[in-house]
């Protein structure tokens, strides 16, 4: 299902104004990773990177092309494990946001 463009409005004018919602946001989508949900938290975390740094400047921090990163973290993508801790690395510089996990 595509979004609107409303709803991408809405969910950046949202990170923009509120920190807790950003972390949240990032947050949720490695929870949802790890819990198994590739395709939702590969979904949320693209709106996170729309919302946030977006993706040509992602891709100047992991050096690979933007387009790549969108294809990467679309319906289809598949991202392997070393593109996506470059990318959950940068997404936590830029963010000041840091993802630990625990049992």
């Amino acid at each position: 299902m595509a979004l609107t463009r409303t709803f991408r409005d809405t969910v950046k004018a949202r990170a923009d104004s509120d920190p807790e919602f950003r972390a949240a946001l990032l947050k949720e989508a490695v929870d949802l990773m790890l819990a198994g949900d590739l395709a939702t938290g590969k979904a949320v975390l693209r709106d996170y990177i729309n919302a946030t740094i977006g993706f040509t400047e992602l891709a100047a921090e992991v050096g690979k092309p933007s387009k790549s990163l969108m294809r990467m973290f679309g319906p289809k993508g598949n991202p392997s494990a070393d593109s996506l801790f470059a990318v959950l690395k940068s997404l936590q510089k830029s963010s000041g946001v840091h993802l630990a996990t625990r049992n």
